[in-house]
């Protein structure tokens, strides 16, 4: 029963990183593994939940990601970076809807204790550091910048921006 399961997770997330979300049907998941879609319902009660394992190995692949990176600001919004550059598809289903509550016990706060530790502990930081990662990778996802810009600058701008307010006053 769990193999099968698994099966039907690697399914979706390759048809999930082949063509995005909305080719991710239980039908296609179902022929990928090779059974018909009613089978499916045997191991998830809907494409919801299906979604929602996948949420679970986004944030753990993105939390792994941060966590390697080398500390500092800049470090942590560029493993954001790649990561989302890197997995698209897996990217915008991890971070656009609402966050399910029902993930596993601590890793939320996994993928969120590197902007913490980036930004001091500041949790007003932290959020803010994430929202400007995020958008800034939406914008390039979305080819809202025009072609072959240079965002470097921009993002060292505004973790430049972030690293000033992490600077304690005396």
């Amino acid at each position: 029963m769990a193999e099968r399961r698994e099966q039907i997770v690697a399914a979706a997330l390759e048809l999930l990183e082949a063509d995005g979300r909305e080719a991710m049907s239980m039908r296609g998941i179902a022929e990928r593994v090779g059974i018909r879609a009613p089978s499916l319902y045997k191991h998830f009660p809907d494409k919801a939940a299906v979604e929602l394992e996948l949420t679970v190995i986004g944030l753990t692949e993105m939390a792994e990601a941060l966590e390697a990176a080398e500390p500092g600001l800049l470090s942590c919004a560029r493993a954001h970076r790649s990561f989302a550059l890197t997995r698209p598809h897996l990217y915008r289903l991890t971070t656009t809807d609402p966050l399910p509550r029902m993930l596993p016990e601590g890793l939320e706060a996994r993928a969120a204790g590197p902007a913490l530790r980036a930004t001091d502990g500041r949790a007003d930081l932290a959020r803010a550091l994430w929202a400007f990662a995020h958008g800034m990778v939406m914008l390039e996802l979305d080819g809202r910048f025009p072609t072959g810009a240079d965002l470097e600058p921009a993002w060292i701008a505004g973790c430049t921006a972030f690293q000033n307010m992490t600077v304690k006053e005396d």
